[in-house]
C-alpha cells in the first residue's frame, strides 16, 4: 500500500467517524479546506455556509471541468461493527458521500502535480446538501460554475462488483417531488362517528386512488412510482380527530409523466373532497430533484476512459433513487457515473459498509477524466 493511498484512507475514517447531515456539514467542509490549503490548491469565495468550490489552473489554455463529490451524511444511527464507526450519534455516512468526497480530494491533490499537463482549469465541487436536493441548485447560484463546459460526477454501488463502473444515456436516476396532503372533516367521539365526518377514512379513499395512477392511468410500459410513506391524525382512543396528514413521493424519468401524475392526483383529490363533504390541500415540497441527464457524448467518454483505467464497463437501467447532481446537468452537459463498492448492505442502511481499496482506483479514474476531457470537448 503506497502512502497515498493509506492517506487518502486515513482522511475517509476520518470523515466517516464525523458525519455530518445536509446544511450542518461545517466540520466536514473545515478538514476539506484545510487539506486543500496544505496542498497549495486554491480555493474560490463561496457565499455558503458550508461546501466548498476549489480550481486548478492548468499551465495551457483549455476550458473549465468540473468534478463533483457531495459531503453531507444521513439522520441514521450506525450499527455496522466497522473500527471506524460513526462518533456522532444519529448521523452517519450511510450513502458513501465520505468516499466521494475522498475521492474528489484524492483527484485534486494528484492534478495539483500535473499542471503541466491541464489543459484549462479543473473545478472541484465538494457539494453539501446532496441528500436534500439543496446544494447543488444553491452551487449555481453562486455563479462560480457559469463557465463550466461539463461536468462529472459519481455515486459508489454497492451492488455492482467492485472495479465495475456502470452508466447509460440520458436519465440514470428518477426525478423526485414530494407531497403532503391535509384532510380536513369533522371530529366526533369515537362511539358516534356518525355525528363526525372521519378523515381516516377518506385517507384510505386517497390511498387507495393513488394506486391506480400508474396502473390504470398511465401507459403500462411507464416507469414511475407514487408511494405514500407517511399517515398522522389522532391522539386518542376514543377520538376521531379533525384532520389526518399524509405524505409522500413521486418518482419519475419524463417531466412531462411528472406532469401527469400531479394533475391526476389534484382531480382525485377534488373529487374525494366534494364526494366527501371534505376538505383536502395539497401541497408539493420544494427542494428536490429533476432526473439526471446523460450527455450521450460525455458518457461514452467517461465509459471508455473508465475501461482504459481498468474497469469493467456496463450499461445500466435507470434507477428511482434520486441525485442531485441532475442540477447541475439543467445548466451543464455532463456524465454520472456508478461505480461498484463492495459492500453487503445497501445505500442508507444502518449496516452499509464499503471496501477502502476502491479509493485509489477511482481517483486515478477521475484524474484521467480531467486530464482527457479537454482533448476531447476540442474534438467533438
Amino acid at each position: 500500500m503506497t502512502t497515498f493511498e493509506t492517506y487518502l484512507i486515513d482522511f475517509r475514517h476520518e470523515l466517516h467517524q464525523h458525519p455530518e447531515i445536509s446544511k450542518q456539514e461545517f466540520e466536514t467542509t473545515r478538514r476539506i479546506r484545510e487539506q486543500l490549503i496544505a496542498h497549495n490548491i486554491d480555493i474560490l469565495p463561496l457565499s455558503m455556509p458550508t461546501g466548498i468550490i476549489a480550481e486548478i489552473k492548468g499551465d495551457l489554455p483549455g476550458p473549465v471541468i468540473a468534478l463533483r463529490g457531495d459531503i453531507d451524511a444521513l439522520p441514521i444511527e450506525e450499527e455496522s461493527n466497522i473500527s471506524f464507526r460513526s462518533l456522532n450519534k444519529g448521523a452517519m455516512h450511510a450513502c458513501g458521500h465520505d468516499l466521494h468526497t475522498t475521492v474528489l480530494l484524492g483527484a485534486a491533490i494528484r492534478l495539483s502535480q500535473l499542471k503541466d499537463k491541464i489543459k484549462g482549469t479543473i473545478r472541484f465541487i465538494f457539494q453539501p446538501g446532496e441528500e436534500i436536493a439543496y446544494g447543488a441548485a444553491e452551487m449555481l447560484k453562486t455563479h462560480l460554475l457559469d463557465d463550466v463546459s461539463a461536468i462529472f460526477g459519481w455515486h459508489n454501488d454497492p451492488e455492482l462488483p467492485i472495479g465495475t463502473v456502470a452508466s447509460a444515456h440520458g436519465p440514470v436516476t428518477a426525478s423526485v417531488d414530494a407531497f403532503d396532503i391535509k384532510i380536513t372533516g369533522k371530529g366526533s367521539h369515537a362511539a358516534k362517528p356518525n355525528e363526525g365526518n372521519d378523515p381516516f377514512i377518506i385517507a384510505a379513499q386517497v390511498l387507495t386512488a393513488f394506486q391506480t395512477i400508474i396502473s390504470r392511468y398511465l401507459p403500462s410500459q411507464t416507469n414511475a412510482v407514487v408511494s405514500i410513506t407517511q399517515m398522522h391524525g389522532g391522539n386518542n382512543r376514543n377520538v376521531i380527530p379533525e384532520t389526518v396528514s399524509l405524505s409522500g413521493t413521486v418518482r419519475a424519468f419524463d417531466p412531462a409523466i411528472v406532469e401527469t401524475i400531479k394533475k391526476r392526483m389534484s382531480q382525485i383529490l377534488a373529487g374525494l373532497a366534494v364526494t366527501n363533504d371534505a376538505k383536502i390541500d395539497l401541497e408539493w415540497v420544494e427542494e428536490f430533484s429533476p432526473a439526471t441527464n446523460n450527455n450521450p457524448e460525455l458518457t461514452d467518454f467517461a465509459t471508455l476512459v473508465a475501461s482504459e483505467s481498468g474497469f469493467s464497463t456496463t450499461s445500466m437501467s435507470p434507477l428511482s433513487i434520486g441525485e442531485d447532481f441532475a442540477n447541475f446537468q439543467l445548466q451543464i452537459p455532463g456524465a454520472f457515473v456508478f461505480i461498484g463498492s463492495g459492500g453487503p448492505y445497501a445505500l442508507h442502511h444502518p449496516k452499509f459498509e464499503a471496501d477502502d481499496k476502491i479509493l485509489l482506483p477511482i481517483v486515478n479514474y477521475f484524474t484521467s477524466l480531467a486530464l482527457q476531457a479537454p482533448n476531447f470537448i476540442a474534438n467533438k
